[in-house]
């Protein structure tokens, strides 16, 4: 028969145990600890941790007439047990002197019930004081405890070797990134199932102590333990950082990655949040995302930054410690500025349908530089502007000009470099609806002056 159906048996058979009652006698002012095992993967039914099992007795009441029979097994599990004398008093049989730290199978006819005693006088757990070991401050701090906590250990019936968690907690402050614009100080407590092995942390963020207290059974029974550190100061670094964008008119394409960039120029205001050690910060500006070919650096924590070169940019912030031993890097953020492009429409109809082709615009990509001029066919001057974003409505000293055709000059330099000189005519056409019909349907007037 194979381990694992073993196993499985007796899982099984734990799910069947008796249901009589274990208690135990003369405990003193500390009633044992009954930790229930309802998973049943270590086909264990329950675990009893007793202050001291000198002089305690452990009986176990029966709910049937079955003969009632008791057994013990240590690390070699269930398949070696050794018999155990016990007094029978009606449904109740008693061990007068409990066995620590033993398996036991208690047998109610053809029924067992399995269970583990603890003795914790064997493992009581004592702190003194608390050091703190410093000799890794970026990445690790570990600690070293005056006093003792072992891990106490069990077995389950296959023989499997368990650790017992004591939960020993190590209270502390450092500082949570809110995934906005501001770290918190938050408590910290972390858990440790005994203190046999050194005890390490990440380091935290803030200054701060160090509490150890413990462990869980002592906490029940209210003589809980404790040791406080030396102040810690703190060496480690991280930070938060955020771009955002100023949008534009309907030209600003967004850049591809994490959308930043499109039609220069691109505006974007960088800002880092640093935690409390950082003394050296810095955006930094490179043409690969490895950043081996830093371009720029700022040392500020807020930078604006104006994009009007067509190209790809990687930007980081960096922030390190007083003395540059820790440093780290937030996120790295993508810029695409595209390269120029200008397309100038020759057709509009103002005061026609709002909304549709009433306003006569350029279309564009990444122009830093923007010079329009339109004329009437007299050559004059009836429309001048600078921002490719907007444009003409059709108007004149705030009246509408006539159909006709009209003639534009635009003057323009790409972030790219290149330069733009175009002329051109635009037909001014204006739509007008049929009277009274209201189907929309209606001639267009090309009339000019």
């Amino acid at each position: 028969m194979n381990k694992r159906l073993i196993t499985l048996m007796a899982a099984a058979l734990a799910l069947l145990s008796a249901s009589g009652q274990v208690s135990f006698t003369s405990v003193g002012e500390h009633e044992p600890i009954v930790i229930n095992l309802s998973d049943n993967h270590t086909s264990l039914n329950k675990i009893y941790v007793v202050y001291d099992t000198e002089g305690v007795g452990m009986t176990y009441t029966a709910t049937t007439g079955d003969v009632v029979h008791w057994q013990t097994y240590d690390s070699r599990g269930g398949g070696y047990p050794e018999d155990v004398a016990v007094r029978h008093e009606g449904m109740t049989t008693t061990l007068d002197q409990v066995i620590p730290n033993k398996g036991y199978i208690i047998t109610e006819g053809t029924t067992p019930f399995y269970c583990w005693v603890v003795n914790y006088a064997d493992y009581y757990l004592e702190l003194n004081d608390l050091f703190f070991n410093n000799e890794s401050p970026c990445s690790l701090i570990s600690f070293r405890v005056d006093g003792h906590a072992d891990a106490i250990p069990y077995y389950t019936i296959d023989g499997r070797r368990q650790i017992l968690d004591r939960e020993i907690k190590l209270t502390y402050n450092t500082l949570v990134w809110d995934d906005s614009t501001h770290w918190q100080e938050n408590e910290v407590v972390e858990t440790f199932p005994a203190l046999d092995q050194s005890v390490a942390i990440d380091p935290p963020l803030c200054n701060t102590e160090f509490l150890m207290t413990g462990d869980r059974f002592l906490e029940e029974w209210g003589l809980e333990e404790g040791a406080q550190s030396d102040y810690f100061y703190t060496q480690a670094v991280n930070c938060g950082s955020s771009a955002v964008q100023e949008l534009r008119g309907n030209n600003n394409e967004k850049g591809i990655d994490n959308g930043l960039g499109g039609s220069a120029p691109v505006h974007i205001v960088f800002t880092g949040y640093p935690t409390d050690a950082v003394v050296y910060r810095v955006w930094e500006f490179a043409s690969d995302p490895e950043f081996e070919n830093v371009t720029l650096q700022f040392n500020q924590d807020e930078l604006d930054q104006t994009f009007t070169e067509a190209g790809t940019y990687y930007v980081r912030y960096r922030v390190a410690n007083a003395d540059g031993t820790c440093e780290y890097y937030g996120e790295t953020y993508t810029v695409t500025v595209s390269e120029s492009e200008l397309v100038c429409p020759n057709i509009f109809s103002p005061g026609s349908t709002e909304g549709v082709n009433d306003i006569w615009k350029v279309s564009y990509k990444s122009l830093v530089e923007f010079h329009c001029w339109i004329f009437n066919r007299w050559g004059n001057l009836v429309c001048e502007f600078t921002d490719p974003g907007s444009g003409w409505d059709g108007t004149y000293h705030g009246r509408l000009v006539d159909t006709g055709v009209y003639y534009y000059v635009v003057t323009a330099l790409g972030s790219d470099g290149v330069k733009y000189k175009k002329r051109g005519d635009i037909t001014i056409l204006r739509y007008k609806k049929g009277e009274g019909s209201g189907t929309g349907t209606g001639t267009i007037d090309t009339g000019g002056y």
